[in-house]
């Protein structure tokens, strides 16, 4: 599986429709709504707001008012056909004024997404899990020094200090064996996939 290094916005334009494609990194689709639903207030004079995502197991898509079949589900192709995971693309669509026809609708949300696709880095998505760990002040220099080449998605300091850590999963045991020498608490959270 592959996921894109980073978000990317690209605009296509046919026949005066104009189709925005944002390519969005997602690690589950509980707030795949939130990010539609900013995105419509963001673009909030589109016609219409079509997407599909893959997050592990779970494919969704959604042609927002186009006739069926004509958008989310060229969408959808399109990640499926470049082996793509922990992804949503939502390709917002401004009417131009002159009617694609069900085959120009397929062609152009195609189109959108590979135009976005080509513009972006694709990597090779590896097993990782998410660990939340606890631990004192006094090991914050030597826990920063060990977790250097890690994905720190969150800090918090309170009376004791916790991050949570994106992990391959291939470094995974070497990683908690080293700092259960200098941590209080060590728990798993979920399992997902990182970027190689």
């Amino acid at each position: 599986m592959y996921g894109i290094k980073e978000n990317v916005t690209n605009k296509y334009i046919i026949n005066k429709s104009i189709f925005i494609c944002k390519l969005i990194k997602i690690d589950s689709d509980s707030n795949i709504k939130e990010i539609i639903n900013d995105l419509k207030k963001e673009y909030k004079d589109a016609t219409h707001y079509c997407f599909a995502y893959i997050c592990g197991s779970v494919k969704r898509f959604n042609d927002d008012g186009e006739p069926g079949g004509t958008a989310g589900m060229p969408i959808l192709n399109v990640l499926e056909n470049n082996n793509l995971d922990n992804i949503l693309c939502v390709v917002i669509r401004y009417f131009g004024g002159i009617k694609l026809g069900a085959g120009g609708l397929v062609r152009a949300y195609t189109k959108a997404v590979t135009s976005a696709l080509d513009k972006t880095k694709i990597s090779k998505l590896i097993p990782a899990t998410v660990i939340k760990i606890i631990f004192n002040y006094d090991s914050i220099k030597t826990i920063d020094n060990i977790l250097r080449d890690e994905i720190i998605i969150n800090k918090d300091f309170n009376d004791l200090i916790s991050y949570t850590i994106n992990i391959s999963n291939d470094k995974l045991n070497e990683l908690i064996n080293e700092l259960k020498l200098y941590t209080v608490d060590i728990k798993t959270i979920k399992n997902n996939m990182i970027s190689k």
